[in-house]
Formats: C-alpha cells, sequence, structure tokens
C-alpha cells in the first residue's frame, strides 16, 4: 500500500484565494484496481510506478490531469506518454505542453494574424501570452502586449520579439497607451487577463477584427462581476469574430500542434521562461502568487 502527501481543497474562496483554502494530509490509497495505474506525480507530469492497465508499463512517463499530490491513482483515460528525452519534464507542461498548446490553437484558429495587422495579447509574458506573441510575429504581424511589471515587458520585447509592451500595473489609461502603441487600431486580440485592458482593447478592434477569449485572470477573484463593455453593437458594425475556447475541445489537433511548434522549438524560434517553486507543500502558495502574476511565464511547482 502506498501512502500519498496531497493537497486538497478545504474550502471554496469568497473573493481572494487565500491559504486556508488549502489543505495537506497524507492519505493511504487502496489497491489497484483492473485498468487503473499509479502515477507518481512530478507535476502534471509522473512516472508510472505501478500498473493494471495495458496501454501502461512500470517505468512510462506521462502526462494528464493529476491531483496535487505525490501519487495518484488514475483509470489512465486522457493519459499521454511523452519521452523525457525530448526536453525537460517541466518543457512538457508549457512550450511543448497545454499551455503552448493554446496559444497555437487560438492563434492559428482563431486570431489568425498577417502581415500588415497588429495583434494584441494580454499577460504577454505567461505560460501562455509568451508562446501566442511570438507565434503572431511569425505569422507577420506587429505585435503588441501588456504584463505585470517592467522586466516582463523589456523581455518580452527584447527576447520573445513583441514590437511593444506595457505594465498594465503602472499604467493608468489604458486607451492612451493603447492608442499610443496601436495608431492602426487592432486587428486581432488574445485575450487572458479580461476586465478593463479587454474593456479598452475591444473599443480599439478594427473591422473585421478577431478576437480569442481565453482566459480573464484579473477577474477570477471578484466577489461581483464586472460591467461588460459598452456599445456592444460595435460587434456587428465592426463584423467582429469574438470566440471563447477550451482547448481541451480540440486535442485532436495535438499532433498538428507538436509537429509545428516543435519544429519551431527546435529550429530556436519560439522563446520561453518558467518559474519553478520546490515541493508540494508550497502549491497553494503557488497558486496564490500566480493570481497575483508573480510568476514569470509558465509556473510549475516540483513534486519530486
Amino acid at each position: 500500500m502506498t501512502d500519498a502527501f496531497q493537497i486538497v481543497l478545504a474550502k471554496r474562496p469568497a473573493g481572494d484565494v487565500t491559504a486556508d483554502c488549502f489543505r495537506a494530509e497524507t492519505v493511504a490509497l487502496p489497491a489497484l484496481a483492473d485498468g487503473e495505474v499509479l502515477v507518481r506525480s512530478r507535476g502534471s507530469v509522473g512516472e508510472v510506478v505501478e500498473s493494471k492497465n495495458p496501454r501502461y508499463a512500470k517505468g512510462d512517463t506521462v502526462i494528464g490531469m493529476l491531483n496535487w499530490a505525490s501519487h495518484t491513482l488514475h483509470d489512465g483515460k486522457g493519459l499521454r506518454k511523452i519521452d523525457p528525452a525530448v526536453a525537460p519534464l517541466q518543457a512538457h507542461l508549457g512550450v511543448l505542453g497545454m499551455p503552448s498548446f493554446t496559444a497555437w490553437y487560438g492563434i492559428k484558429h482563431i486570431c489568425k494574424p498577417k502581415a500588415g495587422e497588429t495583434a494584441f495579447v494580454s499577460a504577454a509574458t505567461g505560460a501562455v501570452g509568451q508562446v501566442a506573441g511570438q507565434l503572431a510575429r511569425l505569422a507577420g504581424a506587429r505585435v503588441v502586449g501588456c504584463a505585470g511589471d517592467d522586466e516582463k515587458c523589456q523581455w518580452a520585447v527584447r527576447e520573445a520579439g513583441y514590437d511593444a509592451c506595457f505594465n498594465h500595473k503602472t499604467e493608468r489609461d489604458y486607451g492612451a497607451v493603447l492608442d499610443k502603441l496601436c495608431p492602426q487600431g487592432i486587428d486581432s486580440d488574445f485575450e487572458n487577463v479580461g476586465g478593463k485592458i479587454f474593456h479598452a482593447v475591444f473599443a480599439r478592434l478594427n473591422n473585421f477584427g478577431r478576437l480569442a477569449f481565453c482566459g480573464a485572470i484579473s477577474e477570477y477573484q471578484d466577489a461581483e462581476p464586472i460591467a461588460g463593455p459598452s456599445k456592444m453593437f460595435t460587434i456587428v458594425q465592426r463584423r467582429l469574430t469574438i470566440q471563447g475556447f477550451i482547448v481541451s475541445d480540440h486535442v485532436a489537433l495535438m499532433g498538428e500542434f507538436a509537429t509545428e511548434v516543435g519544429g519551431l522549438l527546435k529550429a530556436g524560434k519560439l522563446k520561453s521562461r518558467e518559474t519553478v517553486i520546490d515541493g508540494l507543500a508550497a502549491a497553494p502558495q503557488a497558486f496564490m502568487g500566480l493570481l497575483k502574476g508573480e510568476n514569470f511565464g509558465k509556473l510549475v511547482v516540483k513534486v519530486a
């Protein structure tokens, strides 16, 4: 029998996420049932340590939706084998994983940037945004973004190839800074932040603009929902396309994504940053920091 150390939700937050929303505990896992695998977690990448599932063998490295735990009993559905020799394990959670797949889908299938256009990416240096911005640039667009501090903005321009980036925590008039950095308006928006930034971008979308709504991290901890943008008839007047999406709906495209983005990474055309936190016990604090924008790039908690 295996003991698993895990972090569980003790209560749902009312407003900001706080430390007492989580509880650490050690539990004894039951014996495997037929079809199950026991995975020792390395974040959401893990090693199969015992298996009664014919698709997975002991020693396989897999990625999937695992618990915040040292070990997870899993029915195998949704797990995917990965080759740890291709890249460091944390890369499979970031630039080769779900965040990058999200960026690729939103840019290629919704935003569709091209030469002569202006593309905007909020949370420009986050796990998703840093890839979205680079893919928009590689498609030929002029790319503008925003991030939560000056260092992140400098990296976006210097390393990721953004044409401009502003600090959304120090800028007070988003409309004015967007008018300055996007004088020809905005043709596509990869939206990760929502709130007032989204409102300002929405007002500056050009005719036939495309908006991929990936997230709204500025609103996740709001006790009350904020009002949406005004003048919604703008969607009709400017013939806008606004699409929310969840990348798990598009797993059939994972192979195409891996070929394209893997090739760009191998050719040195994609840069990425990550923040690695040691120890599962630090996961709640890391998660709270994520909501405040304290991480740089993909946030990874190293379990073992």
